[in-house]
C-alpha cells in the first residue's frame, strides 16, 4: 500500500511550486520530478495539500483537505493513475467545500491523466 507523505521543508515547497501544471475551479496542482531521497522498498507519494486563509475558518479548510486526501487515497486504491515518481502540491479552492466526492474523484482522475500525458 502506498503511503502519503507530506512535504516538510520550505525549500521543498519552493522547488515544486516553480512548475504549474493544472488549474481548474476546484484546485491547482503543481508537480516536480522526485528530488527527495527515499528508501528503496518504500512506496511513498510525496503530496501536500494547501489552503489559503481567505477560503474560510479552520474547520472549512480542514474539511477541504480531508476531501482531497480521501480522493487521492481512493485513486491510489482503485487505479494507479498517480505517478509516484513525482512530488505534488495541491492548492484547494473554496468550491470543493460544497462539491460531492464522486464528481471530485472524476475531475481529479481526468487531471492526473492529463498530467501523465505531458
Amino acid at each position: 500500500m502506498t503511503r502519503l507523505e507530506s512535504l516538510k521543508k520550505s525549500s521543498h515547497f519552493g522547488t515544486v511550486l516553480k512548475n504549474r501544471v493544472i488549474n481548474n475551479d476546484f484546485y491547482t496542482i503543481y508537480r516536480k520530478k522526485n528530488f527527495i531521497k527515499k528508501a528503496s522498498n518504500e512506496k511513498k507519494l510525496y503530496i501536500s495539500f494547501v489552503m489559503k486563509k481567505k477560503i474560510g475558518n479552520a474547520v472549512k479548510r480542514n474539511r477541504i483537505k480531508r476531501k482531497l486526501k480521501g480522493v487521492i487515497q481512493k485513486m491510489l486504491k482503485e487505479k494507479n493513475s498517480i505517478n509516484l515518481n513525482y512530488t505534488y502540491v495541491i492548492f484547494g479552492k473554496e468550491k470543493i467545500y460544497s462539491e460531492h466526492n464522486n464528481s471530485l474523484f472524476r475531475n481529479m482522475e481526468k487531471s492526473f491523466k492529463k498530467i501523465n500525458r505531458e
